[in-house]
């Protein structure tokens, strides 16, 4: 399918028929990676949609081609733009990134002074969202409401999560803080040059050698690295 054929826009109530084609894929996706975003129900999707908080893609024919949303936390103060899904007919063809594009300016549109931050197990959304500003953090910088991190009960890393008080888990953290920030094309060099470290780190926490490398005594260098990604 040709990009050109593609249309990416903020949902509306009409797009609630593939509420359900959302959520199943997004439960799909999950299981097949063995790792996990937030399970949300139909309704919750349908939701956003009416709020028109959520990018949808489609074809020009009608056919549904991926999906994200936005949550606010914390008062507004920090925003999450989440269930990042394409459907697998269009995955590698460059959309996701598209709908991260439309949802980080839609998210900017809505909460101006918001801190617009993610959690991904993926490299490739990794390098979008540093191509959009994002940086690598720690946990302790993203938002500490409640009900962001019960959402992470259905994810099957929801006990390490918890074990590590969430302060860690297998999902890297990322952000965006409008009010101090690199420019999109520092952050997006940066992870050009920092990239095969951070696919060797990510693979290791998949496989859950956090333990392991916590007892470990790194140097000063590596140790601010490994500070982003394991906490330590």
């Amino acid at each position: 399918m040709e990009q050109s054929s593609i249309i990416i826009r903020t949902a509306v109530e009409a797009d609630v028929q593939y509420a359900a084609i959302i959520t199943d894929e997004m439960e799909a996706s999950a299981k097949a990676r063995g790792t996990g975003i937030a399970k949300r129900s139909t309704e919750y999707v349908a939701e956003k949609m009416r709020e028109g908080k959520a990018v949808i893609a489609l074809t020009g024919n009608g056919d549904w081609v991926g999906f994200c949303y936005i949550e606010a936390w914390g008062h507004d103060s920090f925003v999450a733009n989440s269930g990042l899904i394409v459907s697998p007919a269009f995955r590698k063809s460059g959309v996701a990134k598209q709908i991260k594009e439309k949802i980080f300016q839609l998210s900017r549109q809505k909460y101006p002074e918001a801190k617009i931050f993610g959690l991904t197990t993926g490299l490739a959304v990794m390098k979008i969202n540093s191509d959009l500003g994002y940086e690598p953090v720690t946990y302790s910088e993203l938002t500490d409401d409640d009900q962001f991190w019960a959402g992470c009960k259905s994810c099957v890393n929801y006990d390490i999560l918890m074990s590590k008080d969430r302060k860690n888990c297998m999902c890297t953290a990322m952000l965006y803080d409008p009010k101090d920030h690199y420019e999109p094309e520092e952050t997006a060099e940066e992870f050009k040059k920092q990239s095969k470290i951070y696919e060797r780190f990510m693979r290791l926490k998949q496989s859950r050698l956090i333990r392991l490398l916590k007892g470990n005594q790194k140097s000063a260098g590596r140790k601010k690295l490994l500070h982003y990604f394991f906490n330590l």
